[in-house]
């Protein structure tokens, strides 16, 4: 009798607790639908019509999609974003590793020193956009002159097809290096002291335990580095479109700022979605082969641990 009443009471506190639960649950569910699903199954809908502001809409199907490989500023767009996106992941990921292992030393001011680092990633945006375009100004920018102090020409930096993303690239660097100093520092933070010290009684260089030490036992936390940096990357937009608008020309514009021309400034409302949902699944695609990679690596390690 005992058993069947704790039974029953057990069975009565779980229908209690999930008609409880729902009313917490249908709110959540409602937000998610409505910010969540419901614009991307818009999106996808607008992405299969011909849609232009003013004009009635047009199912047209695939035909957004197979306008894409035709449209030779897409395909420009295309690998302006994959160049600014590599060096915009490689570079901090060195430069930050670098200021991670610098900072982990003990020296004098070492605090301030790491609070006056990561200021940069704490600045809004358009201040920064506005402060480096005042850098880059070839007649009054600071670069130039500091050039000019080493006897090296002047140079166009934004203003120039061949140079504007790389200049883009170091504004890019400038502000992330610190954030992927602060997850290499905790990752060099986690690694116990037995293992340098036995490689300083081996008589072990700083590089050899940098290399055989250090580096694989961060490497990953620079795997989540790289995969912030690189959804960061891909779709950046404030900075660059401050900056130059997509200039000269066309030379600095990526999918992102492509799709901003094309859905607010020529109004062509499902050929920009049909961008949007491509640009999407580019995100997914490169963060599905970070984290396959991380996989990988994760199993090598196990398997040579074993």
């Amino acid at each position: 009798m005992c058993e069947q009443s704790i039974e029953a009471d057990t069975g009565f506190k779980q229908k209690y607790w999930l008609r409880s639960y729902w009313p917490f649950v249908i709110p959540a569910l409602v937000v998610v639908l409505g910010v969540i699903i419901f614009p991307w199954l818009f999106t996808i809908w607008m992405s299969l019509n011909e849609w232009k502001v003013g004009s009635p809409t047009v199912f047209v199907g695939l035909a957004n999609y197979l306008r894409l490989p035709n449209d030779p500023r897409f395909i420009e767009a295309t690998w302006h974003t994959i160049a600014y996106t590599f060096l915009s992941v490689l570079l901090p990921l060195v430069l930050g590793t670098f200021a991670a292992v610098v900072f982990h030393q003990k020296f004098p001011l070492r605090g301030f020193l790491r609070g006056l680092f990561i200021m940069p990633m704490m600045a809004t945006p358009v201040a920064i956009a506005l402060v480096w375009t005042m850098i880059f100004n070839p007649q009054l920018g600071v670069l130039n002159y500091l050039l000019s102090l080493v006897g090296l020409p002047a140079q166009l930096w934004v203003f120039h097809p061949g140079t504007v993303i790389p200049s883009l690239v170091m504004v890019e660097t400038w502000q992330w290096t610190p954030l992927v100093m602060l997850i290499v520092l905790g990752g060099l933070a986690a690694i116990p002291a037995e293992p340098y010290e036995s490689a300083r009684i081996d008589g072990a260089s700083f590089w050899q335990m940098f290399r055989y030490i250090t580096l694989p036992l961060i490497t990953p936390f620079l795997f989540i580095a790289a995969m912030i940096r690189m959804i960061d990357a891909v779709k950046s937009f404030d900075i660059i479109f401050a900056i130059t608008q997509g200039g000269p020309g066309t030379a600095s514009e990526t999918i992102n700022l492509y799709l901003y021309s094309v859905a607010f400034v020529y109004y062509d409302i499902g050929y920009g979605s049909a961008i949007a949902l491509v640009f999407f699944v580019l995100i997914v695609v490169l963060a599905a082969i970070l984290l396959y990679l991380r996989q990988r690596m994760h199993w090598s390690e196990a398997g040579a641990n074993a």
